[in-house]
């Protein structure tokens, strides 16, 4: 199995007898995974890159699934990881498979199955061409819609054939769905749930006996699929279900989770969020607890959950609020701070579905978990400093002003003077804190923190300015 980085030269044979001569092997879909996963996993690779937090758990009952030949569905509350792992299946495609030239399924050179196809092996004997497609082909996807129909996902009858002067019952007349259009390759269907039941009934045959029904004739095509799936384990919006008889025919039915481990959480925003400006790995950390709070809370619907988009779009909009002010105030350096959390909660509250007997008090509970959050991540990160001449010294009048507009330098030049202590440089230290932005976004992890803690106190003012004194 080769990388799914970028496609290398795909085989030199143009022709059914080429194919033959270089010895070329066929073999099924489900057989070519197979045998992928088990030569990854012999030779030590990670067959299921970027994926956190299922290594022990959704990983082991996959790679079972994969090695027994079973269709999968995929259950799992929102944001939880379901397509991204449904895509990663394609790196265990050949990178290149051969197909009939022109054919619409894909045939394999040895295998024609459409009438067409069937018709040209026959004249052209050894000189069939083949053609090569790459195993990023192979996969097909759909979001499945209330409004999606049997022709979308089966096929149905083209009336521009028709008109051509071919019969009705003549099956080159069928314009091919989704399925048949994967032969020999991975079909996803996203929130399985959605499709109405009639249309899932269309796919009974595809899953089983591996044929297709169009218009009241039945086409055996011997059709060659991986069929995956995602759904919600609940569906909270009562949108549909999976029928039974579908159900039945999946092979494996696997229970998605959110990461288990604080580091995985933290992982995926890192992984995933696409950041404008610096984000200090503390605030990532508060955001992902802040993630994993409400995740735990009475006051959330857990049914409908907390994904893991929430976090990383947390991120990405801390990041904007700190590129905003290095903008307007002409920092040199775009660094995310404390008082950007604030920006976040601003605009993440939609992404949360409370219980209803919360209405009204969704902003208390958002900001109650933030600062436990922030609390948690203090005393994770800097759990044995001292901090006792900090909190004196603002004891004694001094105060620190901080805001969305307020520049890291400026933080920076009203802290008090502690004399020779050098309680800043082991807070930095600890933070890995060199630049201003950097420097500023530490001490305000500190002051935050003393405050949570009921040391200092904290005032915000009408100008956007937040005081610790």
């Amino acid at each position: 199995m080769t990388s799914n980085s970028q496609p290398t030269g795909h085989p030199a044979a143009s022709t059914l007898g080429e194919l033959r001569a270089c010895g070329h092997v066929q073999q099924s879909v489900k057989r070519e995974l197979r045998g992928n996963l088990l030569r990854a996993l012999a030779a030590g690779q990670d067959p299921w890159p970027g994926l956190h937090g299922f290594e022990a758990t959704v990983i082991p009952q996959v790679e079972r699934a994969v090695i027994a030949g079973h269709d999968i569905v995929l259950l799992g509350e929102r944001g939880q990881g379901k397509t991204r792992l449904l895509r990663t299946l394609v790196g265990l495609l050949d990178e290149w498979t051969p197909v009939i030239a022109g054919s619409d399924l894909g045939e394999h050179p040895y295998e024609p199955v459409t009438p067409a196809s069937l018709r040209r092996a026959e004249d052209l004997g050894e000189d069939l061409p083949v053609a090569w497609r790459h195993r990023s082909e192979r996969y097909a996807e759909k979001l499945a819609t209330p409004d999606t129909s049997v022709a979308d996902l089966i096929g149905d009858v083209d009336p521009m054939k028709v008109t051509e002067g071919r019969s009705l019952g003549d099956p080159e007349t069928i314009h091919f769905g989704l399925i048949p259009r994967s032969h020999r390759g991975i079909v996803a269907i996203n929130e399985l749930p959605d499709l109405a039941e009639r249309i899932q009934v269309a796919m009974l045959n595809v899953m089983e006996e591996r044929d297709i029904q169009i218009r009241g004739y039945i086409l055996r095509l011997e059709l060659d699929v991986f069929v995956v799936a995602s759904a919600n384990p609940e569906d909270y919006t009562n949108r549909g279900r999976i029928i039974t008889p579908l159900k039945d025919r999946f092979g494996a039915e696997i229970r998605t989770h959110y990461p288990e481990a604080l580091a995985d959480e933290i992982a995926v925003v890192t992984q995933e969020a696409d950041l404008a400006a610096e984000v200090p790995e503390h605030l990532v950390e508060i955001l992902a607890r802040f993630t994993r709070s409400l995740r735990e809370s009475g006051a959330v619907d857990q049914r409908s959950g907390v994904s893991a988009r929430f976090s990383i779009a947390g991120a990405e909009t801390v990041a904007a609020s700190a590129l905003h002010r290095a903008t307007t105030q002409h920092e040199d350096h775009a660094v995310a701070r404390v008082v950007d959390l604030e920006a976040a909660v601003d605009v993440l509250g939609g992404k949360v579905e409370f219980e209803s007997g919360e209405e009204g008090r969704e902003r208390d509970i958002l900001d109650h978990l933030l600062r436990r959050a922030t609390a948690d991540t203090v005393r994770a990160r800097l759990a044995g400093i001292d901090l006792s001449l900090l909190v004196e010294a603002l004891e004694g009048g001094t105060t620190v002003t901080t805001g969305e507009r307020v520049t890291a330098r400026d933080v920076l030049a009203g802290l008090p003077v502690l004399g020779e202590s050098d309680v800043y440089d082991q807070v930095m230290d600890r933070l890995e804190a060199h630049n201003d932005g950097q420097r500023a976004s530490a001490v305000e992890l500190a002051l935050e923190g003393l405050y949570l803690a009921r040391k200092i106190s904290k005032e915000s003012t009408g100008s956007g300015e937040t005081l610790y004194g």
